[in-house]
């Protein structure tokens, strides 16, 4: 009788690689009825013969691996990997960054987001510039889980300057944290999209992923992470210096924002504004400027960006500030 005792990594979740109410391990079971089978939270034991359990061994770490990847796992891909010995029909997409929430394909589906992910990989350092529903940011977070996923991070935090645009903080009902989670929502919405609400919950409880106002990075040392500011046309020259000098080691930026969006008081320049001028040039970072054609919310979004855009053409004799592609700084 030999006894195999498989663990399951930290990053696989366990209502995905179970089922629910652990179909997909009843189906394990039946397809290998010579074995016996048990599992508990991140372990599960097998019993029986040398070649049982040296079946079941190879069949969990087949499955494991597909659930990571695709972030899915249901009984016919299960049927296909173990039976058919074939790879799941209509898995792989072309330009795919990862799988979401029940194998849903999170790619970059533009020009502008495949360069994001081009220079992703090749820099530390990334300014996404463009219109709101351009997909800077949820890309950018795509990368972000991805590089989590891979294991190439231990963390991501991402961050928001709270700028009270029409709303005082302290008139909103709540605590500190119920007042701030409005601005920081459009990043919990992605996350949504590309981890699974328990998988999520924990790693929020435990600060594997953090979601902060960018206040709440100040003194910090960020090492061993991705880290995301968005909205980052609201921050001030000495908050934008205050979050860039916070990279550690092997610590990878992205900076989001839209320089026609700014809730700054006329009077004070953007840090975004003054970031992109003031690091022109220096090796390691890089900027991708999307544009009204790399939007993809609903079609009425462009026509809307587009017809602000020719109204303040219109009222001024130079173009807007950054409008166009621009080659990286």
């Amino acid at each position: 009788m030999a006894e195999y005792v498989f663990e399951l990594s930290e990053h696989t979740d366990t209502t995905v690689f179970y089922g629910v109410n652990n179909r997909n391990l009843q189906l394990v079971k039946d397809l290998y009825p010579d074995a016996k089978i048990m599992a508990r939270g991140h372990v599960v034991k097998v019993t029986g013969s040398e070649e049982a359990t040296t079946k079941v061994a190879d069949a969990l770490r087949k499955l494991e691996q597909f659930a990571l990847q695709h972030n899915t796992l249901t009984e016919d891909h299960i049927i296909d990997l173990l039976k058919h010995g074939s790879q799941p029909a209509g898995v792989a997409v072309e330009h795919l960054i990862l799988h979401g929430v029940n194998g849903k394909s999170i790619q970059a589906r533009t020009d502008n987001q495949r360069r994001l992910v081009r220079e992703f990989e090749e820099n530390d350092l990334l300014f996404a510039i463009g219109p709101a529903g351009s997909g800077k940011t949820y890309t950018a977070i795509a990368l972000a889980v991805r590089s989590f996923k891979n294991k190439e991070v231990k963390r991501i935090i991402l961050s928001r300057p709270a700028v009270e645009a029409g709303e005082k903080l302290g008139f909103l009902p709540g605590d500190m944290k119920e007042k701030i989670d409005p601005y920081l929502q459009p990043l919990y919405d992605a996350l949504q999209d590309m981890i699974t609400p328990a998988k999520l919950r924990d790693y929020l409880e435990r600060g594997i992923i953090q979601i902060a106002p960018l206040a709440f990075m100040r003194g910090r040392t960020l090492a061993d992470a991705v880290v995301i500011l968005d909205e980052a046309q609201n921050t001030t020259t000495q908050q934008i210096k205050m979050f860039l000098t916070r990279m550690g080691l092997n610590t990878k930026m992205i900076v989001t924002g839209d320089v026609t969006q700014i809730d700054l008081p006329a009077s004070q320049r953007s840090g975004l504004i003054d970031a992109l001028d003031t690091l022109q040039g220096i090796k390691g970072i890089a900027r991708v400027d999307f544009d009204v054609r790399d939007i993809v919310r609903h079609r009425l979004v462009q026509r809307i960006v587009e017809a602000y855009d020719r109204k303040k053409t219109a009222k001024s004799p130079t173009p807007p500030p950054l409008k166009g592609s621009c080659p990286p700084v």
